[in-house]
């Protein structure tokens, strides 16, 4: 591979048809690091996600007005039922109570009450399924046409770094929104910057639970403070559990199971407006923007807590905000992030001498993302001629959509392209995120469905396209002579174009 190809496909997401090599190409993706939009057009014009939220937030609270009432209701008949026990003859006193309204206009009233129950309901998950399509699509856009390829890698790196998954219905219609919102804003900037705004998403609250978490010891959970033991749902460990194991220090690096409950401990009442389902909803501020960040004092378990060894007697939300500012510059945290970003650049066994480049720049800018960027654009390890990863099915889809010159994305088809490929946007199999390396995606099974897919896709052309001019720009000083022999052998402009698409050179980078 050449300088200007490994620009364009390892770094960047391909090159779109059209589009001239870089001619000095370090240069050209450290300039993109200024250029980056962190709002492009096609996210900005998305409905806000606090819209999507709202329709969560307001089937939340219709669930508990209902919940309420029929506890009242039952309360009532209790009182009148002890009312007309005390009153009746010693005969009647085991008679069943005489209703207060016919039995029918209980069961209409019932009916209607679980019928506007269900509706919202539907409402709230179609309002979701509608967003997470549309905010794929988006996604997608950004990826075919902006000038900043490098940049939007980038992204989706982080983006599958702190990763939650729509598997769970209550975070469909967040999964973007944490993208957009957590980490796009900060991807020049500091990683602690980054990862206290991810922890502080309603996405990443509510995928992993950390929205009803409530302190075992907190006012919320004192006796007199809940009418029933299942409005307090108790401590959660999801959200602390994965920071300290995927979003920070990493897998065996010294944290055991005292420090994930404690800092579970410091996390409580770290939750998000009207996205608290049960009883515990009511010690919630649900009054600002539905979705947005709230801390619940009266959610939070009291004390001082030990970290890492380190004690933290912060009141309040400020306690787990200096463990996560503790543990985004914390040695192994640089390690741990310094070892995926090689792989990701380097290949699946990331070079060791390029990991300790990383790590060492990390702790020395203080978490600067910026700076890390610069090491791996200036890394010899990241620009060896032969191919160093295989692409996941997101990669390649984009890949083949960029070299077909692609601008418009129907949400519904792109949805169903990358569940057919193995690789549906934000849906990954755990908060571990997708994985990275050709073992996961290179089966058999999986490259036929790319071919199948190539096939539609350069049979789908608008214009006619000259596959071997094209095979040259996109993969500038980069063509094996296979490569270039099956094209011109093609039975017809589709096939070569269809061949060109699932090429050895289009499939790796």
């Amino acid at each position: 591979m050449s300088a200007a190809a490994i620009a364009l496909n390892r770094f960047g997401l391909g090159a779109r048809r059209g589009e001239v090599a870089p001619d000095r190409p370090r240069a050209w993706l450290l300039d993109q690091l200024a250029r980056f939009e962190p709002l492009p057009p096609a996210i900005a014009a998305l409905p806000p996600s606090g819209a999507v939220a709202g329709a969560t937030a307001e089937f939340y609270e219709l669930q508990r007005r209902d919940s309420e009432q029929r506890r009242e209701r039952g309360r009532q008949a209790r009182q009148r039922a002890r009312g007309a026990a005390g009153s009746a003859p010693p005969a009647m006193a085991g008679a069943p109570e005489e209703p207060m309204m016919a039995g029918g206009e209980r069961d209409e009233r019932r009916e209607r009450g679980g019928n506007a129950l269900a509706e919202t309901r539907g409402f709230a998950q179609q309002q979701a399924n509608q967003y997470h399509l549309a905010a794929a699509a988006a996604r997608a856009q950004v990826a075919l046409t902006s000038p900043t390829p490098f940049a939007e890698r980038l992204v989706h790196f982080w983006a599958n770094h702190f990763a939650i998954s729509v598997d769970k219905q209550s975070a469909k219609g967040l999964a973007g929104p944490l993208e957009f919102e957590a980490i796009r804003p900060h991807l020049t900037g500091t990683f602690g910057a980054m990862l206290q705004a991810v922890e502080r998403h309603a996405g990443m609250l509510v995928y992993l639970d950390q929205a009803s978490s409530v302190g075992p010891h907190s006012a919320a959970s004192q006796p007199g403070r809940r009418r029933r033991p299942s409005e307090a749902e108790g401590l959660s460990e999801n959200l602390a559990r994965e920071i300290l194991e995927l979003h920070t220090l990493g897998v065996r690096s010294g944290y055991d199971q005292a420090d994930v409950t404690e800092f579970a401990a410091a996390l409580t009442g770290w939750t998000a407006s009207g996205l608290v389902q049960g009883g515990i909803g009511r010690f919630v501020d649900a009054s600002g923007t539905p979705g947005s960040f709230v801390f619940a004092q009266q959610l939070h378990e009291p004390g001082t807590r030990i970290v890492l060894g380190r004690t933290f007697p912060q009141p309040g939300e400020g306690q787990a905000s200096a463990i996560l500012d503790m543990l985004a510059s914390h040695p192994a945290t640089a390690r741990h992030l310094a070892a995926k970003l090689a792989r990701h650049f380097a290949g699946d066994v990331p070079p060791p001498a390029l990991a300790d480049r990383l790590e060492a720049a990390f702790l020395e800018s203080g978490g600067d993302l910026a700076s890390l960027y610069r090491v791996l654009v200036e890394a010899p390890e990241c620009w060896v001629a032969q191919p160093v990863k295989f692409r996941t099915p997101w990669e390649w889809s984009i890949g083949a959509m960029r070299a077909l010159g692609t601008e418009q994305i129907d949400p519904q088809a792109l949805h169903s392209l990358l569940r057919q490929l193995g690789q549906p946007v934000w849906q990954p199999g755990s908060p571990a995120g997708w994985d990275d390396a050709a073992a996961s995606w290179a089966a058999p099974d999986a490259l036929m469905r790319r071919v199948e897919a190539a096939e539609r896709m350069a049979g789908r052309t608008s214009v006619p396209i000259d596959a071997r001019a094209l095979a040259a720009q996109l993969h500038p000083g980069a063509l094996s002579a296979t490569t270039t022999q099956a094209i011109a052998r093609a039975e017809s402009p589709g096939q070569a174009l269809a061949l060109l698409l699932v090429a050895p050179e289009a499939m790796r980078r």
